[in-house]
Formats: C-alpha cells, sequence, structure tokens
C-alpha cells in the first residue's frame, strides 16, 4: 500500500475503514492521509490507547489505537493495517492524530438525508462518539464525530504530542 493523501474541496464524501467487524466513516474534510504502517515509537506514561509517535514530514504524530479507543480486543497488524491522519479541530487549534485501523475500504459519497440518527443502545454501550449510521446495501456504516472520541483532558494531551520535531 503507498502513501496517500486526500483531496479536501466541501462534498459529502467519507473515508470508510473497519476496525473489528464494524466499519466506520469519518468525512474527507477531517482526513489528512493515509500512511502504511510503520515502526512506532513507544511514549512513556502515555494513556493506554495511545500506541505511540511516528515522524509525519518533521512533526510528531501521536498514533491511537482505535481498537482500544473502541474497547474492542488487540489483534495482530497485518498488511491491511494502517494509520489514518486526522485533523481534529478543536476550538482555535488543529490537532493531528494518527489513528491505526484494521483496513480502508473506500470513499463513499454520503448524501446527509441517507445518515440516521445514532441509535441508543443503553447505558453500556457507549456512542456518543458516532453521530448516525448510514445502511449500504445492508452495510451499516458509523459516522464518527471525531471530536467527541476524546475528552478534553485527551485532546490536551494529544495537543502537546503535536509540536514539531527538533
Amino acid at each position: 500500500m503507498q502513501n496517500v493523501t486526500i483531496n479536501k474541496t466541501k462534498t459529502n464524501s467519507y473515508l470508510t475503514f473497519k476496525v473489528g467487524e464494524e466499519e466506520f466513516g469519518a468525512h474527507v474534510d477531517e482526513i489528512l492521509n493515509i500512511l502504511e504502517l510503520q515502526e512506532i515509537t513507544k511514549v512513556p506514561k502515555s494513556p493506554d490507547y495511545m500506541k505511540g509517535v511516528i515522524n509525519l514530514r518533521g512533526m510528531v504524530l501521536p498514533v491511537i489505537d482505535t481498537r482500544m479507543k473502541f474497547h474492542m480486543s488487540p489483534i495482530e497488524f497485518t498488511d491491511d493495517t494502517c494509520i489514518v491522519v486526522m485533523d481534529l479541530k478543536a476550538d482555535d487549534e488543529i490537532i493531528h492524530i494518527g489513528a491505526l485501523v484494521d483496513s480502508v475500504i473506500a470513499v463513499r459519497e454520503i448524501d446527509d438525508k441517507m445518515i440516521e440518527s445514532s441509535p441508543n443502545i443503553g447505558k453500556t454501550y457507549k456512542s456518543e462518539f458516532i453521530s448516525g449510521v448510514v445502511n449500504i446495501d445492508d452495510n451499516f456504516i458509523m459516522i464518527l464525530d471525531l471530536l467527541k472520541l476524546f475528552t478534553s483532558n485527551e485532546l490536551e494531551v494529544l495537543s502537546k504530542s503535536n509540536s514539531k520535531k527538533q
């Protein structure tokens, strides 16, 4: 797999990817690029979900394990495992993070009218980071609200990791 840069324009395009058996989607405006899996440097005393950091064009990029963030069991990485580089817009700051995903599926055009509200599944399943669900050909895609994946404290930790390499 080659590194891919996503062209950013105002559209209804969503990058879809698998984590476990589930398919998720994130708006392409929030995706910077897709990277092949590379060596990740561990950071001592970092949160459990943070795998470590990589160098992305001179920037220290924190890499999170989406499986851990979604409370899924870890698996061995495969040739399909990749890092999706995302832009989180928090207040006046843009925080770049890399998210490990099991595989990237496609870029799909999804009309806003197709997105149904996130189902209420009870207190045990935390779906606050899912802004909606789309059913395409009997395949459910959960649309992520990337900012809601993290608490304000977690965003602060990730922001501090987003520094220029000296």
